[in-house]
């Protein structure tokens, strides 16, 4: 007799989003993948893929990095994914689902993960071509298209997408504008005060916004596409291109047709087991009503709901109730966080509100009248967020006015990790406590075996403070930190001299001291680097930082093997004029220096003495030349092919963007000397990928490498983004750059910097391309202030007769050689003809 057999049953998931994906997930690791067979119907040509992050893809990101499906997961659990074919019709009496090419599928179980569509105001003109919504890679691969060639832009909607989108049209080179309906920007997360400081934040950076406006009409051109709008206080404008995004609206088209319960506004009913009212039917995510009567919009609660419906379909009873809210988000280059009580509705409640206007920073804590806090929220400095949101619903261990003053104000207490509770949730996207973190040793075991971080990434840097320190690996025997911790001091405190760096957070047996010949050019390195942020000279051998320099330094110039200094004017992108080489010749032959045409495309001058260095500057200065930085550990070149212009292989102007490149970053300080090139083709003819940041021209825009290095141990730099454009490109090397000197180590070039990154070459995509930390508005901030305030070192120098006071050759004879030395001819075969300085004293005495 033949055994029976139990057919296995057949899950059936509508749709592949964040929620969908982390619903497989909940399943995979709970066996169910084994027993069941799961079947994904998703609408978009691509897997599951990282919303919260989307605008990255306009810095470089390609649809793979933002990918949330790991290679080959699907295969190895048995999922069936069908790709670009959505569900249409659900048969609820016969329990199967036909999908748009006309298959049928049956289920046991059905889950609906159909998120929701963006709500476009039925406006005249909203149709026109120009006219788009933010919401899938298809949308911005659409507004990419369309933004070339046009200046001008407009997004209706100032909420979060909103803001994003309208980041994504000013860094396409469009001239942007906000209209939000609302008196004030992100007026579901932030309150009046907070958006005061993001609307002056915002329009500091060249942004238009409208508030309390709405719009009447998209205009059109005589071909049909859009020249502007209409907006509802009588106005209009003009803009080529128009994003909506005026919120979302649960996507519950497909439930409703098949007669499941919907709420009057919108989302598919469910109970606390995310099941909705056929107990066949699960919905999870953005389209469904939860019980508490919302539709949660973020991706925290879909994730618990994901949770929910796992657990439920094994029999185990875990319930969805609601979930948090709170959010921290960076927004524009601009921080903003709300959690809890963020508008301070609880009766009775109170606020503590510190703003500073100038410097665009607001915080507000709503509390109880007894003490507890209720909520917050925090624009332009939401450091505190990870620390202060797992205490909403507690009395914090300070009093809530000395939680919102910077440091060093007042008596302003900063909390640490150590002051929450283990219950205390730091991931709110994967609801991950203190203690689960800290049952973990480092990071990458944190995010493998809880999740935690590898959400929206908000907690990375409190779960980093929880997890046990590395062994304590001190700069020097004047200082325990590293110097990636020196830097944050230095930028955080606003330190400008290295005497009170030392006195605060040097060792206790070194405070009061000289320091070493270790710290004293790595602070001073440090402090140059940030002096525009922190309120530093930015002369290098002004004051104090004058003392901190090395020989090459402290006379902007190369010490050679023989005592002789070497003289290297910039010469950007290796272009240089027939007059300026005129010069360079002249004041070679005049001043009896030996030249050689450098690795770097410039010509170094060799030979001179240290008093001779201001006349021979004074010369190059007023024939248009500047500083090389030769001598310092700072941008050296960024070297060039002659590109398109000349080269019948070129694709793109390779010598303007070396000179765009070098002019941009000429002067900026870092832990090592810094080299870069830029190839017009694939032929690679400037030798991009051996260099600390390489660009190598594509059809479609130019490719950026890292972490090269042509020196004692070469290593090729590693592909961090393709086809970007101009302004691509820029901001993710202000990023790199910036990124680099604020984590290296001392006299650390970026190949041994990113072979010892924790993480490698991905972690450092996710966090400069990504925003994974939520630092890459700082580091853009960094680099805007080197390039606004960089002024070259030797023309300062020239204008000011105390500092060239410093150029003589012999202190005891200032005004002139010292006659009892003279310089010889040194005995040179292969140079037989030129003067060097050596040393021989006159009479044959020493």
């Amino acid at each position: 007799m033949a055994a029976s057999t139990t057919p296995t049953p057949q899950v059936v998931l509508i749709g592949h989003g964040m929620v969908g994906q982390r619903y497989l997930e909940a399943l995979a690791e709970r066996g169910t993948t084994a027993t069941h067979r799961i079947t994904v119907l998703c609408e978009e040509p691509r897997p599951a893929y990282d919303r919260v992050h989307l605008t990255s893809y306009f810095s470089g990101s390609s649809a793979e990095d933002l990918s949330l499906t790991p290679e080959g997961f699907m295969a190895s659990h048995g999922i069936e994914l069908h790709l670009d074919d959505p569900a249409e019709h659900i048969d609820r009496a016969a329990r199967t689902v036909t999908s748009r090419s006309g298959q049928v599928f049956r289920y046991d179980v059905l889950v609906l993960a159909t998120g929701s569509y963006p709500f476009v105001p039925p406006v005249p003109g909203k149709d026109a071509p120009g006219c788009f919504v933010y919401r899938t890679i298809e949308d911005l691969l659409a507004i990419e298209a369309y933004a070339k060639g046009r200046t001008s832009g407009a997004v209706i909607g100032g909420g979060l997408l909103g803001l994003e989108a309208a980041g994504a049209l000013q860094g396409l080179g469009l001239a942007t504008r906000i209209v939000e309906f609302a008196p004030r920007l992100m007026p579901a997360q932030i309150d009046d005060g907070g958006g005061a400081a993001l609307l002056r934040t915002i329009e500091s950076m060249g942004l238009t916004v409208h508030t309390g406006v709405g719009t009447q009409e998209v205009l059109t051109a005589a071909d049909g596409s859009v020249s502007g709008m209409a907006l509802s206080d009588g106005s209009s404008v003009e803009t080529e291109l128009v994003v909506f995004s005026a919120g979302v609206r649960p996507r519950d088209q497909l439930a409703r047709a098949a007669g499941l319960d919907v709420g009057e506004r919108g989302g598919i009913a469910v109970d606390a087991h995310c099941r909705t009212s056929d107990p066949h039917v699960y919905a999870i995510g953005e389209c469904a009503l939860a019980t508490d009567g919302r539709v949660y919009g973020l991706v925290a609660p879909g994730y618990e709901m994901a949770e929910t419906a796992a657990e439920d379909l094994l029999g185990r009873d875990k319930r969805f109730t609601g979930a948090d809210l709170s959010t921290k988000l960076k927004l524009l280059g601009v921080d903003v966080a709300s959690f809890g009580d963020a508008h301070g509705a609880t009766p009775d409640c109170l606020d503590v509100v510190y703003s500073d206007s100038r410097s665009g920073i607001y915080k507000k804590l709503v509390v109880s009248p007894d003490g507890v806090l209720l909520g917050g929220v925090l624009v332009g400095d939401a450091d505190s967020y990870g620390l202060l949101r797992p205490l909403t619903g507690s009395v914090p261990p300070a009093a809530p006015e000395q939680l919102v003053l910077p440091a060093g104000v007042g008596a302003a207490v900063q909390l640490g990790p150590a002051s929450l509770p283990d219950h205390a949730v730091i991931c709110s996207c994967h609801n991950v406590t203190k203690k689960a973190i800290t049952a973990c040793a480092t990071l990458p075991e944190v995010k493998k075996c809880t999740k935690a971080g590898t959400g929206c990434g908000s907690c990375v840097k409190v779960i980093g403070q929880l997890l046990p320190p590395a062994a304590e690996q001190g700069l020097c025997a004047c200082f325990t930190y590293t110097r990636a911790e020196l830097y944050e001091i230095v930028r955080t405190l606003r330190v400008t001299s290295y005497d009170g760096l030392l006195d605060s957070h040097g060792r206790e047996a070194a405070r009061g001291g000289n320091g070493c010949e270790v710290c004293k050019p790595t602070v001073g390195s440090i402090i140059a680097s940030l002096a525009p942020t922190v309120g530093a000279p930015g002369y290098v051998l002004a004051g104090e930082q004058a003392a901190l320099q090395d020989t090459n330094d402290h006379f902007l110039a190369n010490l050679q093997r023989n005592g002789s200094y070497s003289v290297v004017p910039r010469i950007p992108g290796g272009e240089v004029t027939p007059d300026k080489l005129i010069v360079i010749g002249e004041v070679a032959r005049d001043f009896g220096l030996y030249t050689k045409i450098t690795g770097g495309q410039r010509i170094d001058l060799f030979g001179a003495r240290v008093d001779q260095l201001p006349q021979i500057w004074a010369r190059l200065v007023e024939a248009g030349f500047e500083s090389g930085h030769a001598y310092g550990k700072a941008l050296r070149t960024v070297k060039s092919c002659v590109g398109q212009t000349w080269c019948r292989y070129g694709v793109q102007d390779s010598v303007r963007m070396a000179i765009d490149l070098e002019l941009r970053y000429r002067g900026l300080r870092a832990p090592h000397k810094l080299k870069s090139a830029v190839s017009g083709c694939a032929r690679e003819c400037a030798e991009a990928q051996s260099k600390d940041f390489g660009v190598i021209a594509t059809a479609s825009g130019w490719n950026l490498y890292v972490g090269g290095n042509g020196g004692a141990t070469p290593r090729h730099a590693d592909l961090l983004a393709q086809d970007l454009s101009d302004a691509e490109l820029v901001r993710l090397i202000d990023r790199f750059l910036m990124f680099y000197i604020r984590t290296a180590d001392r006299l650390e070039r970026t190949s041994a910097w990113l072979e010892r990154l924790e993480g490698g070459l991905e972690h450092l995509r996710d966090v400069i391309v990504h925003d994974s930390l939520g630092l890459c508005g700082e580091l853009e901030s960094l680099m805007a202030d080197h390039v606004a305030h960089y002024r070259d070192e030797w023309a300062e120098t020239l204008q000011d007769p105390e500092r060239l006071r410093r150029f003589v050759s012999f202190v005891n004879a200032p005004g002139a050689l010292d006659p009892t030395v003279k310089f010889v001819a040194e005995r040179d075969q292969v140079k037989p003809d030129l003067t060097f300085l050596t040393l021989e004293p006159l009479g044959g005495t020493r």
